[in-house]
């Protein structure tokens, strides 16, 4: 009787997949690893939750082992090394394809700017950059915003087109600014309402970062009566705060303006000076020059100006 092969079983491509499946003592994979992280490539993220996830999966193997009794007849240190080899390679084998599922968790939790501040990253399109506003919802926030940048960047030292930039990236373009039942906050900057805040206020939601994974809070939030009242309070915040005096002065030097409130903590976002600049692109590339500043916004600082203490200031 012949001997009948089955045509959809090929030798060679199970010798071939079997050679390039992961195997946990192949220390090249890792050398790959590092050259696509060095390279910033997007596929070097997965693998590396990949690997931590295998990681994961071997600890719990390990405790599992080490619950148990094994054999006292048979069992000896060289089927100990043996077991671990073989769990091992057990651990990397369940973290492939759709794995125990922390890869996945890891994934989502890291593309929301676990790298620092100033990491040579691409910025993701979000609600400040782009996000879901039209370039004409684009053009009339910076039209309805720029006269009252323009008066408060002459008090900060600053390009007007960067504070517009980070109201935009604060409020999505305008399309999104604290609020609850009581109405309108008419809050362009995220500014919080602290302990020494004793004036209106809103409770609304807000991202934040802690050890660079982003989570949902709930926040008290200033309220005002205008934008040229809440633009007012925002040059207050900014020059009477010693955290943000390095931002003071900065001219047209956008990204010494924006690592400066990061560095003061103005927001939690690993990657807000990123933000912020690639908005202030947007800006430019619609307003080139900045406008006139109106009357009413005209004279900010007075004589008298008490500053904030900074353990009252809380800023988005």
């Amino acid at each position: 009787m012949a001997l009948k092969i089955d045509p959809s079983v090929d030798p060679l491509a199970t010798r071939e997949r079997a050679s390039q499946a992961p195997s946990a003592t192949d220390f090249r994979q890792f050398a790959a690893l590092r050259r696509g992280a060095d390279a910033n490539d997007p596929a070097a993220l997965r693998e590396v939750a990949r690997q931590f996830e295998s990681i994961f999966t071997k600890m719990m193997l390990d405790s599992m082992r080490s619950a148990s009794f094994g054999d006292p007849m048979f069992g000896s240190d060289q089927g100990d090394m043996y077991q671990g080899m073989m769990d091992d390679q057990l651990a990397v084998q369940l973290s492939q394809g759709k794995g125990l599922g922390l890869a996945d968790m890891l994934i989502r939790q890291l593309s929301h700017g676990a790298a620092g501040a100033g990491a040579a990253m691409p910025v993701k399109e979000d609600s400040g950059t782009a996000g879901s506003a039209t370039p004409e919802q684009q053009q009339k926030f910076i039209d309805e915003m720029l006269p009252h940048a323009t008066a408060a960047a002459r008090e900060l030292g600053v390009d007007a087109r960067a504070i517009v930039a980070q109201a935009a990236l604060e409020t999505g373009w305008g399309t999104s600014r604290p609020a609850d039942a009581s109405g309108n906050s008419h809050n362009f900057f995220g500014i919080k309402a602290g302990a020494g805040w004793s004036g209106p206020s809103v409770t609304s939601d807000t991202t934040e970062y802690v050890v660079g994974l982003a989570g949902t809070e709930r926040a008290r939030f200033r309220a005002y009566g205008s934008l040229a009242e809440n633009v007012r309070d925002y040059v207050q915040v900014i020059r009477d705060n010693p955290r943000y005096s390095a931002a003071l002065g900065t001219g047209t030097d956008v990204r010494a303006f924006a690592n400066a409130l990061q560095s003061g903590g103005y927001a939690t976002d690993p990657q807000y000076a990123n933000k912020l600049v690639a908005t202030f692109e947007r800006v430019s590339a619609r307003q080139s020059i900045a406008a006139d500043a109106p009357a009413d916004v005209k004279q900010f600082k007075s004589a008298d100006a008490t500053p904030i203490p900074p353990q009252e200031q809380s800023n988005g």
